[in-house]
């Protein structure tokens, strides 16, 4: 007879080991059943034979080997009903979001047209103020025109570009103005 490795009364360190990991993980399901079953044993023989040698037996093993846990199973159910919840929250939030976002414009779009309305008016009026002053015109009067139109004060605009040549040249020639 030929060897293949494998004497009867020598013990399989594998099989141990498979044995072994077989034993914990059926402590660890906690469910009775062992998910290893029909690992491949040795007969007397030395020919290896893997589990039942009925067909629906061998099925109805792969099914046990298939299926989950009882704790894995409840809880993938568990995390399904979490992640639907927190979807139907993210979509509510997501619509109340997008409801403000479209309140906050249209009231953004009113200030908008008042805020228009109400510098039309004021250009308007400063339009017809001006124009009214310059129909007015008389001779020597021109320097006050255009001083009016400027700004003197120098602390008024820190933004502004620096204006006080500008500023200088025109005061020079209001106090003596030129002579044609």
């Amino acid at each position: 007879m030929a060897d293949n490795g494998v004497h009867p009364t020598e013990e399989d360190p594998a099989a141990a080991f498979l044995a072994q990991q077989e034993s914990e993980i059926a402590g660890i399901e906690n469910d009775g059943e062992g998910r290893f079953r029909g690992r491949a044993c040795h007969s007397e023989w030395g020919h290896e034979s893997n589990g039942p040698t009925d067909s629906y037996a061998a099925i109805a093993q792969v099914d046990i080997q298939r299926q989950e846990p009882e704790s894995l199973r409840k809880w993938r159910e568990e995390q399904k009903t979490r992640l639907e919840a927190l979807d139907l929250a993210s979509k509510t939030a997501e619509a109340e979001w997008k409801e403000k976002a479209k309140r906050e414009l249209e009231d953004w779009h009113v200030h908008q047209s008042e805020q228009m309305e109400k510098n039309k008016a004021n250009n308007r009026a400063s339009e017809e103020a001006f124009l009214a002053e310059t129909d007015g015109e008389s001779p020597g009067s021109e320097w006050e025109r255009v001083a009016r139109l400027c700004d003197f004060n120098p602390k008024t605009n820190k933004t502004a570009k620096d204006v006080s040549r500008m500023r200088s040249v025109l005061i020079s020639l209001k106090q003596t103005p030129l002579v044609r």
